[in-house]
């Protein structure tokens, strides 16, 4: 059995996906881009705040399933030029605790959708 999980407070999906589905205790999230929630303009002002607004996006998603951070068990993180991966490992270190921080791998991929800099994706347990 799958749960929908849903939150205005993450960007509506642009595509036919949901922003996650909890399949029994495990939590699986679609990718979040820059896209900020309530006006779904892009926010790509440097790649740390695009980062950031990934990352609350991510959040927000995280707390409609009752989840947080501490919950997440693997990230996926999609970057579309790897020169940019310092700066996106110090913005998405913000949100980890070193001693418990998610496996992950960091991909460079040739395009994102709506040409973003950075694409992450979760998979979080309760």
């Amino acid at each position: 059995m799958k749960t929908i999980i849903s939150t205005p407070n993450a960007p509506a999906p642009i595509g036919p996906y949901n922003q996650a589905i909890l399949s029994g205790n495990t939590l699986y999230t679609s990718g979040q881009i820059a896209l900020h929630p309530e006006t779904g303009e892009l926010i790509m002002d440097s790649i740390e705040t695009e980062t950031k607004q990934v990352m609350e996006n991510m959040k927000a998603v995280l707390a409609a399933a009752d989840m947080t951070f501490q919950n997440v068990v693997k990230t996926s993180i999609f970057i579309s030029d790897m020169e940019n991966f310092s700066a996106i490992n110090a913005v998405y270190s913000l949100y980890f605790d070193d001693s418990s921080a998610p496996a992950r791998e960091t991909v460079e991929v040739a395009n994102l959708p709506k040409y973003v800099n950075v694409e992450i994706s979760m998979i979080a347990i309760k």
